[in-house]
């Protein structure tokens, strides 16, 4: 079984986590011209899809 000959340090395995990171969901322009974040319901005319 393959074991780590030291400890990974704080910030080293927290540079490592840096690239995990969550990407903002962009909004679409919806049938009616109105802006609306993806599976989310449109404010104006109360559709889902």
């Amino acid at each position: 079984m393959a074991v780590p000959k030291r400890r990974v340090s704080k910030t080293r395995a927290a540079k490592r986590r840096t690239h995990y990171k969550v990407a903002l969901a962009k909004p679409i322009k919806d049938k009616d011209g109105s802006w609306k974040l993806p599976h989310h319901i449109n404010k104006f005319s109360r559709s889902y899809k």
